[in-house]
């Protein structure tokens, strides 16, 4: 509003004849004159320190004021005066302090100090005494009428300091605190002005735009998500609510054991169809102190529990527990933290705030830009920051890694004996404005131990060969892109990993760790269409006999890449030989042969993959998003299956695999988000020899809804 005054203003004086212009500027030069010659004569009077007092009884004066275009301060606003603004309520001001007339006859004070201060009453216009000109007389001692209420403010309680000042309306709900005037304060009290203890809940004028908080209205302003202080007036709380649903069915490639679920099932796949339920409900918990959008927190305290409840219904024995006797159905249900961490800001370190943090708990974390290597919340501590305005951004991470639970996928509260130090290093607008440039390094250190999951499987070694329990050392580094050069969008990322295998089960030795992987995505944007081709390269092992492993692995990857959730090759698993060792796990990209990603140790004796992807993103609607993807998908080298099935000639074709996804925002926001998705894998060559030569489907259907 008052943008639009001062837009008009200006165009007001551009308009003016020059001869009111000169008339503007002579009386500015003679205020100017006026202002200096009133303060050079009292600038030669002597200064006299004086105490601060209560003022003198005030002349009250009645002024009708249109209610809704008033910009008078909040404090003199009281509840009675706020009406409906098309009508005129004559408000209370109060002209500056004058001597009190003998004549005022109707005047009464008990002390010198005393005040006279209007209470509410009936009427909308507060009546208060009329002042003289004379000064007043002291007077004897006495009892303060009911008229007024006590000027001494020293000498209230807390009724009575709650009605010194009440706001019209609070813009939010703000909770149990309320904008009293303390005893200490009284020294900064008197008639014309009043002390607000608490700058976050004074109020602000009735007005149609202005709408009151609501505590269960999450785009209502109100104290429970951090819109106003609980302790002080720099420590905030906020509070969430997330229910997320899963529902999915697919067919999958499910080994049929040794006791097969029907008669008559010989062969070594049996039915692959499967039904998967899984809900989360998560609380989150957050205590910060800072000025909130400003700069930094100072520190902040995050606790996230999450509460699940799965069930599975297969049709083969042996695919959800290990004992056949109890059948091919499965319910289970989890109670663990998604987050539970503390940070603290440590410094800024330029007038842009940059800065340097930590935090320790359990906590989220992404080591590049599309979670090829770790993307995990995990148990660790880290220390990150930015320079140069925010242009470079850094972290430096250790994890100490909490095991997977078999059938939630959440943490458990069980050590992996898995250690991982992760350091990376962001800079943005490299050789071109948009175009961001990553380099990092990691360091992934496996003990040697033998572990079972919650359904009594054998994770650690993965079931193969000897199961000798060995330990994994390996480092990583790695260097990425992601943004834009014009209006071509680029991805990529690359890592080179090098380490020690101190006894492979499958090779049965110990072996040298020496992978590669590499990606890259292109796309191009036309309106509300986006373009994309993209491709995947993970090294395979080549010879399984001698004392080097070629494979790649990753620590913990979760890649929003080649269609990510909604392709059928990324969000399904499949068995390799066995119900207990797996070609690839879920929400994986790679084939590593190993037992679970979440429980197991990494394996480098593994196949490797080559994809090629074209996709195809469409903003149907404002709140609709359409995901198409097709990938051709093979192998990079066979030597590893062919020792771990005893087969001869594999091919490395694996097939296509195409999806369809949808995301629907019914608010144009993240309150409510629906995802679903309809995926196949047609199979080719090398597939066909591992399992069948049957089309897979897979389809899920996902409810997010956050408060």
């Amino acid at each position: 509003m008052f943008d639009t005054v001062s837009s008009y203003s200006r165009q007001g004086l551009i308009m003016l004849h020059s001869r009111h212009l000169l008339a503007v500027f002579v009386s500015m030069i003679g205020y100017a004159g006026f202002c200096f010659a009133a303060d050079s004569i009292t600038s030669d009077k002597p200064v006299t320190p004086t105490v601060p007092t209560l003022a003198p009884q005030k002349a009250a004066v009645e002024v009708p004021i249109p209610v809704a275009n008033t910009h008078l301060p909040d404090v003199l606003m009281p509840d009675e005066a706020v009406a409906d603004p098309s009508s005129k309520k004559t408000l209370k001001l109060y002209e500056p302090s004058k001597p009190v007339d003998a004549e005022a006859k109707d005047v009464k004070a008990s002390s010198p100090t005393d005040v006279a201060t209007p209470v509410s009453g009936k009427d909308d216009v507060a009546k208060a005494p009329v002042a003289a000109d004379k000064p007043a007389e002291k007077a004897p001692a006495a009892t303060t009428t009911t008229d007024y209420v006590k000027s001494n403010r020293a000498d209230c309680d807390d009724d009575d300091l709650e009605s010194v000042y009440q706001p019209p309306s609070i813009e939010g709900y703000g909770g149990w605190k309320k904008n009293k005037v303390r005893r200490e304060q009284v020294q900064l009290i008197n008639n014309d002005m009043i002390g607000i203890p608490d700058r976050w809940r004074i109020g602000v004028i009735t007005d149609s735009r202005h709408v009151k908080g609501n505590l269960w209205n999450p785009y209502r302003q109100n104290m429970i998500k951090g819109d106003y202080p609980i302790i002080g007036q720099s420590i905030f709380m906020s509070a969430g609510f997330t229910s997320d649903t899963l529902v999915e069915g697919h067919n999958v490639p499910t080994p049929s054991g040794v006791t097969a679920q029907r008669p008559g099932s010989f062969k070594f796949y049996g039915d692959g169809d499967q039904f998967i339920l899984q809900q989360n409900f998560e609380i989150s918990l957050e205590l910060f102190k800072g000025e909130t959008d400003f700069k930094p927190r100072e520190w902040e305290v995050r606790c996230t529990p999450i509460f699940n409840i799965n069930y599975a219904d297969v049709r083969e024995n042996f695919a959800v527990k290990i004992d056949p006797r109890k059948g091919d159905k499965r319910f289970d249900s989890q109670v663990t933290f998604n987050e539970f961490f503390g940070e603290y800001h440590f410094a800024d370190l330029s007038p842009n705030y940059d800065f340097v943090a930590a935090r320790a708990g359990i906590q989220s974390f992404n080591a590049d830009f599309r979670g090829f290597l770790f993307c995990d919340n995990n148990l660790g501590i880290r220390t990150f920051g930015n320079l140069e305005s925010n242009r470079l951004q850094y972290n430096l991470a250790y994890f100490e890694m909490l095991a997977k639970d078999t059938n939630s996928d959440l943490n458990s509260f069980d050590f992996k004996d898995h250690h991982v130090v992760v350091a990376n290093v962001i800079r943005q607008d490299t050789f071109w404005k948009g175009f961001n440039i990553l380099g990092n390094f990691a360091f992934s250190d496996e003990e040697s131990s033998r572990e079972y999951n919650s359904n009594g499987v054998i994770v650690k070694p993965f079931p193969v060969g000897d199961l000798k329990p060995h330990a994994n050392k390996v480092y990583y580094a790695g260097l990425g892109m992601d943004g834009h050069i014009g209006r071509l969008n680029v991805n990529g990322q690359f890592y080179h990993a090098f380490g020690t295998d101190t006894h492979n089960n499958l090779a049965g030795k110990r072996l040298t760790i020496n992978a590669n992987m590499a990606a890259t995505e292109l796309s191009y944007d036309m309106d509300w269409m986006r373009f994309r081709a993209s491709a995947f390269y993970a090294s395979g092992d080549k010879n399984t006999v001698d004392h080097k492993a070629g494979g790649f692995d990753s620590i913990f990857d979760n890649p929003n890449f080649a269609g990510g959730q909604f392709s059928y090759w990324v969000r399904q698993g499949f068995g390799a030989g066995n119900a207990l060792t797996s070609l690839k796990q879920r929400g994986s990209l790679l084939p590593s042969l190993n037992s679970s990603k979440g429980e197991g140790q990494r394996n480098f004796v593994n196949p490797g993959l080559r994809l090629l992807n074209v996709g195809y993103d469409a903003e149907l609607t404002q709140n609709l998003k359409a995901v198409l993807n097709v990938n051709y998908l093979e192998f990079d080298n066979t030597s590893s299956l062919g020792e771990l099935l005893h087969q001869n000639n594999l091919s490395r074709k694996i097939g296509y695999d195409y999806s369809l996804g949808m995301v629907y925002r019914p608010w144009l926001n993240n309150q409510v988000i629906i995802n679903g998705g309809v995926a196949g894998l047609t199979p080719n060559q090398g597939f066909r020899q591992l399992y069948t030569a049957k089309t897979l489907y897979a389809g899920f259907l996902g409810v997010t809804v956050r408060y």
